[in-house]
């Protein structure tokens, strides 16, 4: 039981420096930062011009969805770089399978396009 516990040691080690660090790191601007507020410093500004309509406000679906369309691009390029570092040795299978998931995400990049969802009316 002690190797066991002793196997464990470097992980309890780096869990707890790195629960300390980020205690650290959250607590330290309390201490530290500069204390004095303006009337102009805490004032909402937007892009240079005063706020001048709810924060609360209801956004348009489009924007949800260009944030979709471009996490399922950006995971297409997350996958991509490792099949190609490895490109030699999966084989034909890899190269098909990867094939196929190219196929399934033009397809419904060309089904998104006909729908109009990429339009900015």
């Amino acid at each position: 039981m002690n190797e066991l516990l002793s196997n464990y040691l470097p992980i309890i080690i780096f869990i707890g420096l790195s629960a300390l660090i980020g205690l650290a790191l959250m607590v330290a601007p309390f201490l530290v930062a500069y204390k004095n507020p303006d009337p102009e410093k805490v004032s909402a500004y937007e892009c240079g011009f005063d706020a001048f309509d709810d924060a609360r406000m209801k956004f348009d679906a489009r924007f949800y969805l260009v944030a979709i369309l471009f996490i399922i691009f950006d995971l297409e390029v997350a996958f991509l770089f490792p099949w190609a570092l490895a490109f030699k040795d999966v084989g034909w299978f890899g190269f098909w399978s990867m094939m196929i998931f190219l196929g399934v995400l033009t397809v419904g990049f060309i089904y998104e396009w006909k729908k109009g969802a990429l339009e900015w009316d």
